[in-house]
């Protein structure tokens, strides 16, 4: 074995006094301040010089980490959010494309960059933001959110295209019900059974099936659907769910023998149903007994408990004859409520149950007689329910007594006026066609309640449907000089687009009637403008007369020149903006450059709050403003300097 040099023999070999160790090593870090963590000294930014510096030190800061992990998305979420942060959204979006550029399959990039459109109300963009994204990964949760914004924005045909976009990549059941959810949501049944049968097209299950025959609310359409299930599904793609649901759907409509056949045909167990449809075995009439023991119970609890009495009452109606029906119906009704309207409102529907009981059982003296005790006992000086007088004068019409029913509702308005009897009388005579009935309700209509726009647009409504178009335009006469009307700018409106209407031959008028003054629009408009100047009417007025280009022009110089006189910057603005539109549409290079001329530029400005802080506004400057002296603004600016050192003086003794 070769030996050391002598340079390199240890010459002392026992153990040091300190033992160089992990434990060792941390301690003496720690005593010289290696772990101590450094306070950053808070700064404050007090002009523009500093701010740019600040910004451009944060930038080099994101752009190093960045530089050092290119692919970490973390670090460019972060650098756009404090652009978004510092109002540079161009930046901010620019951050996010370099992030695209890196990752494009990111959802939550996507995500992210979508939401921060949508956050500053950059619309357009965001809507840019969620396409690019929905194409690039057709397969990702992203649709949910493009149609939720599209939808809450209230543009329902684009969400409708975005929907049927989304299934064109057949995407999962979820997608499909999302799309069902959003055409029940506006309303359009047959566009969600639709969408429905495609969904059963494209994932043919037992689930799809399910879910759409629960979907369905009249009980032929879902039987349709449950047979479909069986002849559309192969064998071996049906299983024991199809078959109980089937069964349990047509119990649920009293159809025993088409239930029992079907869980016969799938050799399911039959005890249960048999417990329940066999006939009367003991074991139901316990069951049945044991549930009206509970009712019974929870009544003698409380008594006013009207959801208890409906049940217990559909419970009675499986096991009973009608004469225990009635009784129970009778106990019921017994049980009046405190005289306030919150406590009768299920209590009265009691009532309405049991008439409609009685009328299915074909004896309408007795639902006639029980109308006419709901009606006696309701204390109508206090409170009163229009639905039960007009469902009694619907039973009558029912009857073919169309005198009772009159008479019925002539008692109604002529005790409890109100807005619902009223509307429900006009359509009943409407329907019968007897115009001057119709009329005598719509003016008693209009005494009752002549503070209510809607009343007197009905009434006049109604007259221009006829073609009696100078009694409409007499009825919006007397409306707009009611002084108390709640809602003015409505019969304005209302009178307004009549008289449109007769202008463009949509209403049947006379035409000695339709053809005295062609423009009557533009005289309401004018007479309008002597009330009220708003902007809004203004505009209206403006668009009406966009056939002819001087006019409308000659309207809009007279809105500038009023709201300029009124010192009303922000409608001012909003007129500027319609006029350059319509010059843009209609005008020539000159007025739209006289236009353009006019329009005012946003500056920022300091005020005072009421706290004694300042704050930060935008204001306008128009070019035709008068400009103030310069001495004046020295002085004015001067002023607000002395302002603000006594200010900041003030918070520092304090």
């Amino acid at each position: 074995m070769a030996q050391l040099p002598s340079k390199m023999r240890v010459k002392n070999r026992s153990p040091a006094a300190i033992q160089i160790t992990a434990e060792q090593l941390l301690r003496e870090a720690h005593d010289r301040g290696g772990s101590v963590k450094k306070h950053v000294p808070r700064s404050q930014i007090t002009d523009p010089e500093e701010l740019r510096e600040y910004r451009m030190i944060k930038r080099k800061d994101f752009e190093d980490a960045i530089r050092m992990n290119r692919v970490h998305i973390g670090n460019y979420v972060k650098y756009a959010k404090w652009e978004e942060q510092q109002e540079e959204f161009e930046r901010a979006r620019s951050v996010f494309e370099r992030a695209i550029d890196i990752d494009h399959r990111s959802t939550s990039l996507w995500l992210k960059y979508a939401e921060m459109e949508m956050r500053n109300k950059f619309v357009n963009h965001a809507r840019n933001v969620w396409d690019r994204a929905v194409t690039l990964l057709p397969r990702s949760q992203l649709w949910y959110k493009y149609t939720y914004m599209e939808e809450m924005l209230e543009n329902f045909a684009v969400a409708r295209s975005i929907f049927e976009r989304w299934m064109r990549w057949e995407p999962e059941e979820q997608a499909w019900f999302a799309y069902v959810k959003f055409e029940e949501r506006r309303g359009d049944m047959e566009r969600a059974r639709g969408v429905l049968e495609r969904l059963i097209a494209c994932h043919p299950t037992v689930q799809t099936y399910l879910k759409y025959a629960r979907w369905e609310r009249q009980a032929p359409r879902a039987r349709q659907i449950y047979e479909r299930a069986l002849t559309e599904l192969a064998e071996w793609e049906q299983d024991e769910k199809l078959y109980v649901a089937f069964a349990k759907f047509e119990e649920s409509q009293k159809e025993y023998e088409r239930a029992r056949a079907i869980l016969k045909f799938a050799g399911l167990s039959l005890l249960e149903f048999e417990k329940k449809h066999g006939g009367k075995s003991s074991i139901q009439a316990e069951l049945l007994e044991k549930r009206r023991e509970e009712y019974e119970k929870r009544l003698d609890e409380a008594p006013e408990d009207y959801d208890a009495w409906f049940d217990l009452i559909h419970l009675v109606e499986e096991l009973s004859t009608p004469d225990d029906v009635r009784e129970t119906f009778e106990r019921a009704v017994a049980v009046v409520p405190p005289a306030e309207k919150r406590y009768w409102r299920r209590y009265v529907y009691v009532w309405l149950e049991y008439a409609v009981y009685e009328e299915f059982r074909d004896d309408m003296e007795r639902a006639r007689a029980v109308y006419r005790t709901a009606l006696g006992i309701i204390p109508h000086k206090k409170f009163t329910f229009g639905k039960v007088w007009l469902q009694a004068a619907e039973f009558e019409i029912r009857r073919k007594d169309l005198r009772a029913a009159r008479k019925l509702l002539g008692e109604a308005i002529g005790k409890c006026p109100k807005p619902k009897l009223f509307k429900g009388y006009l359509r009943l005579e409407r329907m019968l066609g007897e115009v001057e009935r119709c009329r005598t309700i719509s003016a008693k209509f209009v005494e009752f309640s002549p503070s209510s726009a809607a009343s007197w647009i009905r009434f006049s409504e109604f007259e221009a449907a006829i073609g009696e178009v100078d009694r409409a335009r007499a009825i919006f006469d007397l409306a707009v000089d009611q002084p108390s009307l709640d809602l003015p700018e409505l019969v304005w409106k209302a009178y307004i687009d009549l008289e449109i209407r007769v202008e463009r031959g949509e209403v049947d008028a006379e035409e000695e009637a339709s053809s005295s003054s062609p423009r009557k629009a533009a005289d309401l408009y004018e007479r309008l403008l002597e009330r009220t100047k708003h902007v809004k009417v203004w505009l209206s007025y403006a668009k009406y007369q966009e056939k002819d280009p001087a006019a409308a022009r000659a309207i809009m110089e007279r809105a500038d020149e009023h709201l300029k006189l009124e010192d009303l910057k922000d409608e001012r603005v909003l007129l500027l903006d319609a006029w350059q539109d319509m010059e843009l549409r209609f005008g020539d290079e000159d007025n739209l450059a006289k236009v353009r001329a006019l329009i005012p530029r946003k500056v920022k400005k300091r005020r005072q709050a009421q706290d004694g802080s300042w704050e930060e506004v935008y204001d306008y400057v128009f070019p035709d403003d008068k400009k103030a002296p310069l001495n004046l603004k020295i002085l004015e600016m001067a002023k607000k300097w002395k302002q603000e050192q006594q200010q900041q003086k003030k918070q520092r003794v304090s």
